[in-house]
């Protein structure tokens, strides 16, 4: 079993469960398939499983290492965002929202994407190495966004909180009405949900409807 599913903090942890997403921070595992580090890229992507019928061989020697998400708002608690080759759309959408959500930095629809990932990076890793986290109010924050209580991480979706495991959700409650909370999702990435991008929900537990990801 490898080490290559990650969790809404940015761990990449070890489980039999599947992912529905691929990611890319670049080669951080040895030849003998170990992890060595939690990135080598600023640009921390979101891929499908399949595109254009090219094969991997998971955890190749010299090769990135491909991890993988249960889903989208997982990926985005993690950091990640979009990949521009095979979720174009996707990235795209993202970009534009993210442009509406987040005007204080200037930027518009010819700012490279790498500047959008430097402040991705501020937002998701400390120069520790640990999980960059703030508060806000529950109420304010948008469906498929995690946050985290008594150190469990949550999703929110439909007015309720759902616990997180790799294999799904499970229905936890109503949100905590006006409690101030932590959240895990990066702020500029809540603010380009919050804006207007409908992020995809896993629907492997019946606790939560499926919510379809639009596709421009």
């Amino acid at each position: 079993m490898l080490q290559n599913r990650v969790d809404p903090w940015g761990n990449i942890i070890t489980t039999k469960a599947r992912g529905a997403w691929m990611g890319n921070r670049g080669i951080l595992h040895d030849e003998h398939q170990t992890i060595r580090r939690a990135f080598k890229l600023k640009a921390w992507i979101t891929c499908v499983l399949q595109f254009r019928g090219r094969h991997r061989k998971v955890m190749s020697p010299d090769r990135w290492t491909e991890l993988f998400f249960l889903d989208e708002a997982t990926s985005f608690a993690a950091g990640h965002r979009p990949c521009f080759e095979c979720r174009r759309e996707d990235a795209l959408r993202f970009k534009k929202f993210w442009l509406k959500g987040n005007p204080e930095y200037g930027f518009n629809e010819k700012t490279p994407i790498g500047e959008i990932d430097k402040i991705l990076h501020r937002e998701r890793i400390d120069k520790r190495g640990g999980k960059v986290s703030y508060e806000e109010r529950v109420g304010a924050l948008p469906d498929g966004i995690f946050i985290e209580i008594e150190g469990k991480a949550y999703l929110v979706a439909h007015g309720k909180i759902f616990l997180w495991s790799p294999f799904g959700y499970e229905d936890d409650g109503t949100l905590p009405a006006g409690q101030q909370v932590k959240v895990l999702t990066p702020g500029s990435i809540v603010n380009a949900i919050r804006a207007g991008y409908v992020v995809q929900i896993s629907d492997h537990s019946t606790a939560i409807p499926a919510v379809e990801t639009p596709s421009s």
